[in-house]
């Protein structure tokens, strides 16, 4: 079981990219917007109910998918209210199970990442859809994180279309 653990800021790629490689390789994606929506119906955002219910179902997933053999495509945006212990978890549930965790970062110039987080799209999904506001809660400190691990492989979305991005991570990690 291989959990590919896509990861950037908001604009990045990753769910387009998540679905490119899905198609590619078979993997299931699990989408994070999935739990935060699920989540925020009885929750606010950043809450400790809303954090610690968010990272426990992450972690069910990954838990199940690595007992089962299902090989998932997880987005994740790095943001202040993950918890520093949730990556070393997810790294560890899928481990012991005799799974690995595959990090690839997706990157992007921030004048890209701001058209496309206004990208009419997104709207449908929830997702942020205001380069202003996405400035605000950058220069807020919202995106501040818990350091990542060092990503196996770092893409650049600018210019790179997902399905190429997709067929890149696929080779680096051989999935398909």
């Amino acid at each position: 079981m291989n959990l590919v653990f896509l990861y950037g800021p908001p604009g990045a790629g990753k769910l387009t990219v998540g679905r490119e490689l899905e198609a590619l390789t078979g993997y299931r994606l699990f989408h994070n917007h999935l739990t935060v929506d699920l989540v925020s119906a009885a929750f606010d955002f950043g809450t400790e109910p809303f954090v610690s219910l968010r990272e426990h179902i992450w972690l069910s997933v990954f838990r199940e998918a690595a007992r089962r053999g299902v090989s998932l495509v997880f987005t994740f945006a790095p943001e202040r209210t993950v918890r520093e212990r949730f990556i070393p978890e997810a790294v560890e549930v899928v481990e012991s199970a005799g799974g690995r965790v595959l990090f690839a970062e997706l990157t992007c110039e921030a004048a890209e990442l701001e058209r496309r987080i206004e990208s009419p799209s997104r709207k449908a999904l929830g997702k942020l859809r205001s380069a202003a506001l996405y400035r605000e809660l950058k220069e807020g400190g919202a995106f501040r994180h818990p350091k990542m691990p060092a990503a196996a492989l770092s893409l650049d979305t600018t210019r790179r279309p997902p399905r190429e991005t997709a067929r890149l991570i696929a080779e680096h990690f051989r999935l398909a």
